[in-house]
């Protein structure tokens, strides 16, 4: 059975999976180096498979990294081949066409073999010369005409007046101009000196108009000129436009093949380039594996090592030990009862507000006759106790941290002093996690943090409620950073106009931890009240938030107690709501 072909190939499946299990790879991060370690009962063969497993890999690194390049070469050369083949073709058409059509073109200023081929043609140079020549022509006619007709509309020639000729004859007409006045001031016209000055005057004149006359004949010859010279010009712009236009129209299919060519030349290109990078890359007996470390005969076996076993059950067992006095320690830190929050935190509880069984804590304020809206006539009741005037005018309720009741609080709170006749504005100032808003079933487009910013008038923020004498003003939208709205002086401006239009302002605080919003808030109100959910948070959480508070100068009124059930409670019926409504049915049973 072990001869045969079956036999074989059940030992190598099982030689295969004794060597996958025993054997170990790590990486190294730090580096690129592997460990590769094989452990069994014989140093001599965990030492021979590692190192057999080592130099196997390496060779089949090799011949994979052979076989790669040797297939990529073949294909390539077969590629190069195929697309050598179609540049000449498209080569031959281009250069055929051109000789055919008779195009000549000239490689552009600054055109480079790498990119697509860029020429000119004779002809568009030409033109493009003319047409500067013409434009100049035509420049140097409309200066000539100008000079024409400043001529013809004044009888002055301005180069008369700058020549210097005519300057001389000027200058020298003026000089016997005035011996001729001073003369005829003495003598009679008939005087002979005075006779040959005037005679002298007239010849002076005389070559001052036939000098100007040379002159602006001058000026109309150089205008005819420069309009001979603009239309041979325009001749020859106009002939050679039409060999242009002929130029393009016989360039259209030569620009087609003249493309085909550059992307055949480009792609030849670009195959000929990886061809030499792999044959650079790719020769024979390059590796990038090799043995820093062979493996050494083991002196002493890696395991079991009971030292290291007992150390690791004294970690592990002090580990656990650790972990269950921190769990234990957790459970017995959270409060749980009325009396802890004044054993451990020394403020007075205003209220115990039990657990909502099934309903919302809305929907449970909403009803008179249960005990959430008992145990929060108890807070109202115990707030009127606080300060020598009442209920304060304006008090913030917050908490450690979210989901302790502190928005169902604020809004019993104001629900309550609202049903006792007392004009009640609540404020949702947790404008990084709004729920007021969501509680009256009403929009959040504007509100707080749009006045802290001081972009709305207040009698657009204030909403009222279906409950007479309880108004809203909602979060708003969400700001970029509430901490700094909230240090300004808005928020306390805003507090002192609400109080000359309501009796009471109920601010609906952010939680203490990770915020600066509430001490901020708390330090310009009259009263904070503190919401503690009751089995839900450590009492050294709740010392670290009444800390920030009383950094901040925060007067805290008082806890209330949230989501208590008495059941879980060591006080048991002491504090339940037995007695009220909607219990008669319970003490008879």
């Amino acid at each position: 059975m072990r001869n045969t072909p079956a036999g074989r190939e059940k030992r190598s499946r099982e030689a295969a999976r004794i060597l996958l299990e025993n054997i170990d790879i790590v990486p190294d991060r730090l580096s690129r180096l592997v460990t590769i370690t094989f452990t069994s009962p014989d140093p001599k063969l965990s030492a021979r498979v590692a190192n057999a497993w080592t130099a196997n890999f390496i060779e089949s690194n090799l011949e994979r990294r052979f076989e790669a390049t040797s297939y990529a070469r073949k294909f390539l050369e077969e590629r190069l081949r195929q697309w050598r083949e179609r540049l000449e073709e498209s080569e031959r058409v281009l250069v055929a066409y051109a000789s055919d059509e008779k195009i000549i073109n000239l490689p552009a200023a600054g055109a480079t073999r790498d990119g697509p081929t860029v020429e000119r043609s004779i002809v568009a140079d030409d033109l493009a010369s003319l047409n500067a020549e013409l434009s100049a022509a035509k420049g140097e006619m409309v200066r000539a005409h100008s000079r024409v007709t400043e001529v013809g509309a004044n009888g002055a020639v301005e180069e008369a007046l700058t020549n210097n000729a005519i300057t001389g004859i000027r200058q020298k007409r003026a000089e016997v101009a005035a011996e001729y006045a001073r003369l005829l001031s003495q003598f009679e016209p008939e005087y002979p000196e005075v006779k040959a000055l005037a005679t002298q005057l007239s010849q002076l004149d005389r070559s001052i108009a036939s000098e100007e006359n040379r002159i602006r004949t001058s000026l109309q010859q150089s205008y005819q000129a420069s309009v001979a010279r603009v239309g041979d010009l325009e001749g020859r712009v106009s002939n050679l436009k039409s060999s242009f236009l002929d130029l393009r129209r016989r360039s259209i299919q030569y620009n087609i093949y003249q493309r085909e060519a550059d992307t055949n030349r480009q792609l030849y290109d670009a195959l000929l380039q990886r061809y030499k990078e792999i044959g650079v890359a790719g020769g024979v007996g390059t590796n990038n594996v090799s043995v820093v470390d062979v493996a050494r005969i083991p002196e002493r076996p890696s395991r079991p090592s009971l030292i290291l076993n007992m150390l690791v059950a004294l970690i592990l067992g002090a580990g656990i030990g650790a972990a269950l006095a921190f769990a234990l320690e957790h459970i017995d830190e959270a409060i749980s009862d009325p009396q802890e929050i004044a054993d451990l935190l020394g403020l007075p509880v205003l209220g115990i507000v039990p657990k909502a069984a099934t309903e919302s804590p809305i929907e449970a304020l909403g009803d008179r006759k249960s005990p959430m809206v008992e145990a929060y006539l108890s807070v109202q009741t115990n707030l009127a106790f606080s300060t020598n005037h009442g209920v304060p005018k304006t008090l913030s309720v917050t908490s450690t941290r979210p989901a302790e009741g502190k928005s169902t609080t604020a809004y019993a709170i104001a629900h309550a002093l609202a049903r006792s006749k007392q004009k009640v504005v609540l404020i949702d100032a947790d404008m990084r996690s709004p729920s007021v808003h969501h509680l009256f079933s009403i929009g959040n487009e504007r509100g707080l943090s749009n006045y802290l910013a001081g972009s709305e008038q207040l009698d657009e923020l204030i909403s009222s409620s279906s409950l007479a004498g309880l108004s809203i003003i909602t979060a708003g939208p969400q700001p970029p950073n509430a901490a700094e709205l909230l240090t300004g002086q808005r928020l306390e401006q805003l507090l002192t106009a609400l109080l000359t239009r309501f009796d009471h302002v109920v601010v609906d605080s952010p939680p203490v931890m990770g915020l600066a919003d509430a001490p901020l808030i708390a330090s310009r109100v009259e009263g904070v009240v503190f919401a503690v959910e009751s089995h839900g948070i450590k009492a050294s959480m709740v010392r670290v938030a009444l800390g920030r508070l009383a950094a901040a100068n925060a007067h805290v009124l008082g806890t209330v107690l949230t989501k208590f059930e008495s059941k879980r409670s060591y006080f048991g019926y002491g504090y339940d709501y037995g007695y009220g409504y909607g219990q008669t049915s319970k003490a008879e049973s």
